[in-house]
């Protein structure tokens, strides 16, 4: 097929900026979506993918892991969704000659957009040691130099394993299989830059890390509160739902230092009201915290509901469910009783008639909903932040009843399923137990290193090896060029990917990449048609298949790969059937359902028209797997960001047409940003007080205890509604300004959302990623 020319260059010369908007969806989405889809994917291509994503006999969604609807309707995608379908269904592909054309330092020098567009991978490549080309090999000879590499090491912990949120169940348990069966636990993912803060603080405060709640739940709510997240951009049929519970008698408060127009406003593209008229306005209170104030504010409405309950004893609290289900509601109250209102209004940046409205609005509700995404879980008191809202929601008894519980929203289609099968660098002695028992090897005990220890091991020379089961490492992981610098000492780098991404022109000394199917595509293996499954953020696990041919006869799925891969490196070393489960994906969901709780009886439940539902204690009968068997308040010391003068806090976000680290366009429509992403949020009166002019440009220096100054350059400055005192820039571009070191206590999750920098004024504007270091 001819290549295409796109109309958006890889520079922000053309940057323009308009005024946000105040309302998401609506008419102006289907005019994305359409003629993007079929631009990309043709008119056919398009129908038969559209039609079936989230279906319930169709293949699901790769762009976020919001759940299903019981009832799906004929369009059952976002523009986002829309748009991730196109980028990887387009039938563009790579060609061999590619590869001789573009050297790695050419491919290096490329912006992430510039690399997405190229086309999808079709045949497995390698960069031998010294070169600076990769070139086109067999799949053999590319297990082969895996084999070498990992059967060369001095000991198994001296590779490490990535994954990516996107590999489906099946994949992600064989991929484990493999790794623990090769001698490690060094499985890092995803979820250890997003969601791990999650993770920790609800396994410690309720037992279990997932969201107590159902789809169905938000329609039965009195209050839903939602924290450090934008649905519209992040998991927009997330808005849906939300237009259901308000319309139901719902009240929605939203926490965020920047106003979102999918919590201003929702125009539902599939009714008239949403097309033609006003949409659904949805927040009834906003409430524009300052970065890293969520915790303040927590414990400050926490405080007024026990002043409630002083006030008038017996009518606030649900205290038959406290003395019942809950450890350590003594200890909690007595240190909230200590909390000073200055220290919460300096933190925060609210005022008390602000939470006193959203506590008044608390206690009134019968049934709560908290939400909350990376807002929250990115700061270096993400845990702690989170453990308030458990305490919150403990306090009236929100969690195990209709309309009710925490609900983290995750990001990456199956990042929660990944989990699940295994992908963590600490699963617990039963699942190792379980796993070794069923295919008859002793698992390693000694606990893996996450994502950042990772960066850390191969910059220290102690990790030699990374393999990559999709994702795009180097650029979603803080402080760039020492996450690229890592990379770049490994003896072997090898990524398994769809398409070109910032992780295939930074390699180690040798280099492979493997293309894998995508989700739209029909993965065929012994003569029959596989399905996959996946488990979404409120632990429905349901099928996927999907419907269009591969892209290309070299192109394995990623069964096929690990299979095939741990055949190569393992040999006879484990008894273990590569190939057999490789043939038949029932095989693999037959062991899988004989080693993970809430699996059982696997290949028969997963028929089943809409899947099912993974047991939940909490959710499902109050119930709590904690170190006391109830679920427990916990104390948190309040702990402040002090900025200083001249200084701002500055958070990383994505733009509208962005899925993680992809970019789909330079466009970020809902913040009236256009055809450029090199841009500084800051609040107008920020501006003025530092001295700066709205559209003037600045390099932008992150302040670290390490004494490093890390630096972005040519940023232009926007003069936008933010919270005073806070900065705002796209990811993955200002990862750069983030320190490796500077992680969240508990999770070791990168402090993404909380970085201190001053700004200083650029010589001249500065077009592109260009970014440094200097000591």
């Amino acid at each position: 097929m001819a290549r295409k020319k796109h109309p958006l260059q890889d520079t922000d010369a053309e940057l323009t900026v308009g005024r946000p908007k105040r309302s998401a969806a609506g008419l102006p989405s289907l005019s994305e979506t359409l003629p993007h889809a079929l631009a990309g994917m043709g008119p056919a291509r398009a129908w038969k993918t559209l039609t079936a994503v989230n279906q319930k006999d169709g293949f699901d969604c790769m762009s976020c892991a919001w759940p299903d609807p019981p009832e799906r309707k004929a369009a059952e995608f976002c523009e986002n969704g829309a748009k991730a379908i196109g980028w990887e269904a387009e039938p563009l592909r790579i060609p061999s000659s590619f590869w001789a054309e573009n050297s790695l330092a050419s491919l290096e020098s490329r912006s992430e957009y510039w690399l997405g567009q190229q086309g999808r991978l079709v045949e497995p490549v390698f960069k031998a040691a010294g070169s600076d080309h990769y070139v086109p090999v067999s799949w053999d000879e590319a297990f082969n130099v895996i084999a070498q590499e990992l059967n060369g090491l001095d000991h198994p912990d001296q590779a490490t394993f990535y994954t990516s949120g996107r590999t489906s169940n099946e994949a992600a348990f064989l991929y484990q299989l493999f790794v623990r069966a090769f001698g490690t636990n060094n499985l890092p993912d995803c979820s250890n830059m997003c969601h791990e803060s999650t993770g920790v603080a609800m396994g410690e405060t309720i037992g279990v890390g997932k969201s107590a709640i159902t789809y169905t739940d938000f329609a039965k709510s009195d209050l839903i509160i939602i924290m450090g997240q934008n649905p519209g951009t992040c998991h927009p049929r997330m808005l849906t739902a939300l237009e259901e519970a308000k319309h139901a008698g719902a009240s929605i408060v939203a926490v965020n230092p920047l106003p979102e127009a999918g919590l201003i406003n929702f125009r539902n593209p599939q009714k008239p009201r949403g097309l033609m008229g006003r949409g659904t306005d949805l927040a009834d209170q906003f409430l524009q915290i300052r970065l890293a104030g969520d915790m303040a504010l927590l414990q400050a409405v926490s405080k007024r509901v026990l002043d409630a309950e002083r006030a008038a004893p017996g009518t606030v609290l649900d205290r038959a469910f406290i003395d019942r289900h809950c450890s350590g509601f003594v200890g909690f109250a007595a240190q909230l009783a200590a909390l000073r209102e200055e220290d919460v209004l300096v933190a925060t940046g609210l005022t008390s008639a602000e939470i006193d409205e959203l506590a008044q609005r608390y206690i009134r509700a019968e049934r709560v909903i908290i939400t909350w995404a990376m807002g929250l879980t990115q700061h270096k008191k993400a845990v702690a932040t989170i453990k308030e809202i458990i305490n919150l929601l403990l306090l009236r008894g929100n969690i195990g009843k209709p309309g009710a519980g925490p609900s983290p929203i995750r990001g990456h289609s199956n990042v929660q399923g990944d989990r699940t099968m295994g992908i963590w660098e600490k699963m617990p002695a039963w699942f190792l137990d379980a796993l070794g028992e069923e295919f008859g090897f002793e698992p390693p005990r000694k606990p893996g290193v996450d994502s950042v220890d990772s960066i850390k091991g191969m910059r220290d020379g102690s990790i030699r090896v990374l393999v990559a089961l999709g994702g795009n490492l180097v650029h979603a992981i803080s402080d760039t060029e020492v996450a690229e610098d890592a990379v770049r000492k490994t003896r072997l780098s090898v990524q398994i990917s769809t398409k070109l991404n910032r992780s295939h022109a930074v390699t180690g000394e040798r280099a492979l990449i493997l293309p894998a199917l995508g989700r739209t595509e029909i993965d065929v293996q012994g003569g029959v048609e596989q399905f996959v499954t996946v488990e979404d953020t409120v632990c429905a696990v349901h099928r996927s298949a999907g419907r269009l041919a591969p892209i290309g006869e070299q192109v394995l799925s990623e069964v096929a790969i690990v299979t095939r891969m741990a055949e190569a490196v393992l040999g006879d070393k484990v008894p273990v059937d590569w190939a057999g489960m490789r043939r038949d994906y029932d095989s693999v969901r037959e062991h899988i359902s004989h080693v993970v709780p809430g699996f059982e009886n696997f290949n028969t439940r997963i028929r089943a028209v809409d899947g099912f539902v993974l047991p939940h204690g909490p959710r499902d009968s109050r119930t709590f797997p904690t170190a006391t068997g109830k679920a427990m308040f916990t104390v948190n010391a309040l702990e402040t960001i002090t900025v200083p003068q001249g200084r701002l806090m500055l958070q990383t976000v994505r733009a509208h047409d962005q899925f993680n680290t992809t970019t789909y366009t330079m466009n970020d429509r809902y913040r009236g940003i256009k055809k450029g992403r090199m841009v500084l949020m800051v609040n107008p009166g920020d501006l003025a007080e530092l001295g700066f002019a709205d559209g003037a440009y600045v390099d932008v220096h992150s302040e670290a205890d390490d004494g490093v100054d890390r630096v972005l350059r040519g940023l232009r400055l926007v003069a936008y509604p933010s919270a005073r005192g806070c900065a705002t820039a796209y990811y993955p571009e200002a990862n750069v300004l983030v320190p490796l070191e500077s992680t969240a206590e508990g999770s070791n999750t990168p402090a993404s959302k909380s970085v201190i920098i001053r700004l200083e004024p650029a010589a001249a504007p500065v077009f592109g990623a260009a970014a440094g270091l200097r000591p």
